[in-house]
């Protein structure tokens, strides 16, 4: 009998949990194909039930994106990600993420693209926005799951029995899974049905797939040999974007306001919300736990961090990091608050920091982590842009100017932008892009697009052509499971 265990999505299904932003437990076992695919609403809450599972592995995602660069060191109570940090990595350590989760919400969409044909809809289009969310989200997956464990298992059909042939797979080689990622991204375009954001963009649409595209088009021509052709494809998924609803806000401050979820620079998050029953990551990486707060810092400090909500501060932001940020760029205040102590004299020292990309909400007097993630934002893809047209021998200055007009605002003109080499260029858009998006799980990709983490990484400079370090352990819990897969090379 086939049975699909769907991964607590009767726990979140049939309630249409996306719907009314909570999530409501009720008690379902296991659903059968055939008693499940059937009409409309059992697709829908297939596709809610994908999305949750999406939020159970935002974490991991954060974790892969950002956490090996030379961003974060520990926090005043240790870190526990030690490994990840000073890029001492190996299967054994329990702090890697591991891709169990990626797979577990890609067979949710391939239990979707599979029973899709089996459902009645009301029309051709909703069956077709169904299809084009879950491709995207196939895409995006094996697009992070490949930038961090090179090649990979390739499963395009949902896990619906035991036998060995199904469970039991070999690695593909990268270029194929880029093949599959491409091949998805194009039929997830040729479904959706307009140009249009859901409510609140926390669901795939047609500009967040042009997204993706062009995020992975912009890594296949500078990681695989894509030259100028991935680049010109990347960059006309750009102008697709820009055909939608998006547009930078005037105020850096406003993109992560928890009453400011789902805005006009947002194209695609991971949602939280207030009685879902799930926080993010923010709390314990970049906050501060109680006992650590010191009694001689300033008022406005205590009155920032209170109240801190569990928070454990156990990644901070390094000195390298912060000083990069000058007095006059909005974002400084914005993205972190540094914390000094003061003697009886008066004198400062730096005692730690906290992220102000993510504080979430304080209600009842607790504060609450329900800050959503953000996957794809204007700026982000403004600056793919400058990298692009200076890839492509173009001028960036424009996008890059863009970016530093709300950062600077009045004092724009003593950083306005002005066109350099090629080699310039490409080193003014990645300090931007650590300006712009620091804490936002970027970083790392960054580094290895811009061939800069042996350069930049501290921890990494004396570790010149050791090139398996850009790529992650799998983990040995998967070994032990995946009996044909293998270490990757380098940490045998």
């Amino acid at each position: 009998m086939k049975i699909i265990k769907v991964f607590m999505l009767g726990l979140a299904m049939l309630a249409g949990i996306f719907s009314c932003n909570v999530l409501d437990v009720s008690p379902t076992s296991v659903i059968t194909t055939n008693s499940f695919w059937k009409t409309q609403n059992d697709a829908e809450g297939a596709l809610n039930g994908m999305y949750v599972n999406l939020r159970n592995i935002s974490g991991s995602i954060y974790t892969l994106g950002e956490q090996r660069s030379e961003v974060f060191e520990g926090g005043v109570y240790g870190s526990g990600r030690n490994d990840l940090y000073l890029n001492a990595l190996s299967g054994d350590q329990p702090n890697h993420p591991d891709w169990s989760g990626f797979y577990t919400v890609i067979n949710s969409a391939n239990l979707i693209i599979k029973h899709a044909d089996e459902v009645t809809f009301s029309n051709e289009a909703a069956k077709n926005n169904i299809l084009a969310q879950a491709y995207t989200m196939r895409a995006y997956l094996y697009f992070v799951m490949t930038r961090t464990w090179g090649d990979l298992i390739i499963r395009t059909e949902p896990t619906e029995t035991s036998k060995a042939e199904v469970t039991i797979r070999e690695r593909a080689p990268q270029a194929e899974v880029f093949s599959l990622i491409k091949s998805d991204l194009e039929k997830a375009l040729a479904r959706f049905t307009d140009n249009n954001f859901p409510t609140g963009r926390f669901k795939w649409s047609k500009p967040a797939a042009n997204a993706v595209k062009a995020d992975v088009f912009l890594w296949t021509a500078k990681r695989m040999n894509g030259g100028n052709q991935d680049l010109t494809t990347a960059l006309n998924a750009i102008r697709e974007i820009e055909k939608a609803d998006v547009a930078l806000l005037p105020n850096f401050a406003d993109l992560f306001e928890y009453a400011n979820k789902g805005n006009k620079e947002t194209i695609m998050t991971i949602r939280y919300q207030d009685l879902d029953g799930a926080a993010n990551n923010q709390f314990w990486l970049h906050w501060i736990i109680d006992s650590a707060i010191p009694s001689n810092t300033d008022a406005e400090t205590k009155a920032l961090v209170q109240p801190v909500g569990g928070g454990q501060g156990l990644l901070v932001l390094t000195e390298l990091v912060r000083k990069q940020f000058t007095e006059d760029d909005t974002r400084k205040k914005a993205s972190f608050h540094e914390i000094y102590t003061y003697d009886a004299s008066g004198k400062a020292t730096f005692y730690t920091s906290v992220s102000m990309k993510g504080r979430g909400l304080v209600t009842g007097g607790t504060r609450l982590f329900l800050s959503d993630i953000v996957l794809y934002r204007w700026a982000d893809l403004l600056l793919m842009k400058a990298e692009i047209r200076n890839a492509l021998g173009e001028d960036p200055s424009e996008q890059i100017n863009l970016v530093r007009q709300r950062a600077y605002k009045a004092n724009f003109r003593k950083h306005t932008f002005v066109n350099g080499s090629k080699e310039e260029n490409d080193a003014a858009i990645l300090q931007e892009r650590l300006l712009e998006l620091v804490y936002e799980g970027k970083r790392w990709w960054d580094l290895v697009r811009f061939e800069q983490a042996f350069e930049l990484v501290p921890n990494l400079k004396t570790r010149k052509g050791q090139d398996y370090l850009l790529l992650f352990p799998i983990a040995n819990t998967v070994l032990s499971l995946e009996p044909k897969v293998k270490q990757n090379p380098g940490y045998q």
